[in-house]
């Protein structure tokens, strides 16, 4: 039993030091990537390596990636990798992992350790590293393409916040740097500053970068040409929709170059109050601005276009139709993908869709025409169709509105009916105004007036476009 008990002990304390020497060797990560340029939209890289011996690794190892800071230095590393237990057991092994979303540098490096046996890889080759967190076009100078100093003096370039549009403003992310540089052939420049914003005093093409390095990107602005007063060179004025804008989605804003006083004319009429920077419209035109730089001073001009569509309909505004005719009206639009609704008496009309409508009523018709797609907006066209009114001389004193087609309706001259402008007023023997209307359609009474005895009397008073005015009254017989 006591020799038993001594062997027990001689295989554990052979086991316990067979397993503290346990040992494994990390080659150098080899890299599959030249740089890791991130954004958005991508942010996966894999990395290989090697290790020996396979037999030596726990169960409960794990592979861990660390990254150093942007110089190469592991005094700090982060951990942007980390396998599952046992996971990976068989040389080579390749891992995937993404880069941290502050990371920016030209000379990131990265190692492999074991956790069951420890071990540690030498380091990989250097790369650039880059989070773009911000990587789409963005506007400087409220997208104006020119600018003007006085001489001797400078222009302050900035990059624009929000901007104008749907401009993404690198400006929202605090922990981006910018690169200016200035233009020396359509496809080459130099290097000027660093900042948001650039002071120039030499005329020439400007444009800003955000800083991410040797990784390309989206993120970069408009250029603008610079140029001192007396150089011959322009300035403008930007519309934030576009020349032309769309009224249909609201007002644009004319946008002019930084300045110390503005005044804002349209069509060559001064606009009171308008000396502000920026001009918000509505309105299509010429609009033009004096710009007080200090020193000296320019204007800028723009030919404002609404981009709003055209219709018109083939039948007068108003008509007149026989009992029993009907009016073909069309309409004629330069809108895309227009929609119509027909209306009549303000009451939309079923199944009237097309541009086309066959009218078989009178009554005042409206048509809506609505352009679905690119500047979505909306325009209407108004008409009127009247039966044609008997051509009579005389007002009439007396009418018999009894059902048999003669004389039941008050009948007066066509020079006094809808379409003149005339003026009809009708009251009752009590002094009630039974009708006032400018649109008379010698139809009243409309509805069946209720007496037994006496006929009654109504008194009118005619009052035409001049002024000029009839009076008289009516007696209702049955």
């Amino acid at each position: 039993m006591r020799n038993f008990t001594i062997n027990i002990i001689v295989l554990v304390l052979l086991s316990l030091t067979k397993n503290s020497y346990a040992q494994i060797v990390i080659g150098t990560p080899n890299l599959g990537f030249s740089q890791a340029c991130a954004s958005s939209s991508f942010n996966t890289y894999n990395v290989s390596f090697v290790f020996s011996p396979e037999s030596e690794l726990s169960s409960t190892n794990q592979f861990i990636i660390e990254l150093s800071d942007s110089t190469g230095d592991f005094a700090t590393p982060t951990t942007i990798y980390t396998s599952s237990e046992g996971a990976v057991t068989v040389s080579p092994a390749t891992l995937s992992f993404s880069i941290p979303t502050t990371i920016a540098g030209e000379a990131f490096k990265i190692r492999i350790k074991s956790t069951a046996p420890a071990a540690t890889s030498s380091n990989s080759v250097a790369f650039a590293a880059y989070y773009k967190i911000q990587d789409s076009p963005f506007s400087i100078n409220n997208l104006i393409s020119t600018a003007i100093y006085c001489s001797g003096g400078s222009y302050l370039l900035t990059i624009d916040n929000p901007g104008s549009g749907l401009n993404d403003s690198p400006l929202n992310y605090p922990s981006l740097t910018y690169n200016w540089f200035r233009e020396t052939s359509p496809s080459t420049s130099v290097f000027v500053s660093s900042g948001s914003s650039l002071l120039v005093n030499q005329s020439g093409i400007y444009f800003v970068e955000t800083d991410y390095g040797s990784c390309t990107s989206n993120s970069f602005s408009n250029r603008v040409t610079v140029g001192e007063a007396d150089s011959g060179i322009a300035t403008s004025i930007n519309s934030s929709f576009g020349n032309p804008f769309c009224s249909g989605a609201g007002p644009t804003t004319l946008s002019a170059i930084n300045g110390e006083s503005y005044q804002w004319f349209k069509d060559g009429t001064e606009i009171s109050g308008a000396t502000n920077q920026t001009h918000i419209t509505d309105e299509s035109g010429t609009f033009s601005v004096n710009i007080n730089l200090g020193n000296c001073s320019t204007n800028a001009s723009i030919d404002l276009q609404n981009n709003l569509f055209t219709s018109s309909i083939d039948v007068l505004e108003f008509n007149t139709i026989e009992p029993g005719e009907t009016l073909p009206v069309t309409v004629t639009t330069t809108a895309t993908n227009p929609e119509y609704k027909w209306y009549l008496n303000e009451t939309i009309i079923s199944g009237a869709v097309s541009n086309s409508y066959e009218a078989t009523e009178t009554g005042n018709y409206k048509v809506v025409i609505t352009e679905t797609s690119g500047c979505i907006s909306s325009s209407e066209i108004l008409f009127v169709i009247n039966t044609t009114f008997p051509d009579v001389t005389n007002i009439p004193n007396l009418i018999s509105p009894n059902g048999d087609g003669i004389n039941d309706t008050w009948i007066i001259p066509q020079e006094y009916v809808s379409g003149t402008n005339t003026e009809v007023i009708l009251i009752s023997s009590q002094g009630e105004i039974v009708l006032q209307t400018k649109d008379y359609l010698n139809n009243w009474p409309e509805n069946q007036l209720d007496f037994k005895y006496i006929n009654p009397v109504y008194y009118y008073i005619i009052t035409t476009q001049n002024q000029k005015t009839r009076k008289g009254s009516i007696t209702v017989v049955k």
